[in-house]
């Protein structure tokens, strides 16, 4: 047991230079890091609940994070490992996020207007409501109308946004979420006034 302890702990303490190595743009480095790594990290991404059909991909999307950061671990906040998982850890949520959560009041909005024969007492005025929605989505900044267009009329996951905006994809979440609750306040407003 003291053996395997040793073993372990020689090869968490390659890790920082491993890293650092890795933050120089060493390919070489980098293949060890993975080989050390993966099923550590695969262990991981299986423990937040992540399916394992999908588990490749995360630790791609993984990787390619500690490929892109590694210059940021410091070794005095925490240990390589810590680092590591934290970075599959956060990546599996945000995959089980895009996948599972359930989408905002635009998407039931989204289906409601999809039916094309709208029932006489569902108590909806159409008619009235279009032009309101379609001003407030107006007055939106282009890049919000543009995010809200692609997420919800052309149906791009959050994951996908994510990549084509150079952001997390919680801060698409954010976005998409702010700009929601933008459009019901104007949305009401509106119709209000009318």
């Amino acid at each position: 047991m003291a053996c395997a302890r040793t073993s372990r702990q020689a090869e968490n303490d390659a890790l920082p230079e491993l890293l650092a190595r890795v933050s120089c743009g060493d390919t070489r480095a980098f293949s060890e890091l993975h080989i050390r790594t993966r099923g550590r990290l695969r262990r991981t991404a299986l423990a937040v609940g992540a399916p394992p059909h999908d588990i490749e991909d995360i630790l791609q999307d993984a990787y390619l994070k500690i490929w892109r950061n590694a210059g940021r671990f410091d070794a005095g906040r925490a240990p390589a490992t810590a680092w590591l998982s934290a970075i599959v850890r956060n990546t599996a949520i945000d995959h089980l996020r895009v996948r599972r959560l359930p989408t905002d009041v635009l998407d039931e909005t989204l289906l409601i207007t999809a039916n094309a024969d709208p029932s006489p007492t569902d108590g909806l005025d159409y008619a009235s409501a279009e032009p309101i929605a379609f001003g407030a989505l107006a007055r939106l900044p282009e890049d919000r109308r543009r995010l809200v267009a692609l997420a919800y009329l052309e149906g791009e996951s959050r994951a996908s946004l994510s990549r084509r905006f150079g952001v997390p994809v919680g801060t698409i979440k954010t976005w998409l979420h702010r700009t929601l609750l933008v459009v019901r306040k104007d949305c009401l407003a509106a119709s209000a006034a009318a």
